[in-house]
């Protein structure tokens, strides 16, 4: 018997979002050292919506989705607190270098986060059946 996980695209999604987010974060300001193209990494845009803006909303996506008929209150709050942490640093990163290291730790609780509802819809049930 096949577990099914509907909402699991949600958890990858959210994990490759965070990734991405992560990786640029770090390589944007490391190529921009010496050039004048940009001050720092929160002014580089996608057409009209900056990037920084894009990652909360794929995150934000992933993360409804991955809650939205989930039982597990803790895992919820996790989710949800990661991803408020990771927007509000995402948004205010240009005023203190203190939301630049909360915007590592949101991203890096949004991927544990998603790692862990991955395991409990996916393979814990499996483990079970065997």
């Amino acid at each position: 018997m096949k577990a099914t996980h509907s909402h699991g695209k949600a958890d990858y999604v959210g994990i490759l979002g965070s990734v991405l987010c992560i990786v640029h974060c770090l390589l944007v300001p490391a190529l921009a050292v010496g050039t004048s193209l940009t001050h720092d990494h929160h002014h580089t845009s996608f057409g009209l919506i900056s990037l920084d803006y894009l990652f909360i909303l794929i995150n934000g996506v992933a993360v409804y989705f991955a809650t939205k008929h989930h039982k597990s209150l803790p895992l919820q709050i996790l989710l949800w607190g990661s991803l408020a942490v990771f927007a509000v640093s995402l948004i205010f990163e240009g005023r203190h270098f203190t939301f630049v290291i909360l915007g590592f730790v949101g991203s890096g609780l949004l991927i544990i986060g998603h790692m862990i509802n991955l395991y409990i819809c996916q393979i814990a049930p499996r483990l079970k059946a065997s």
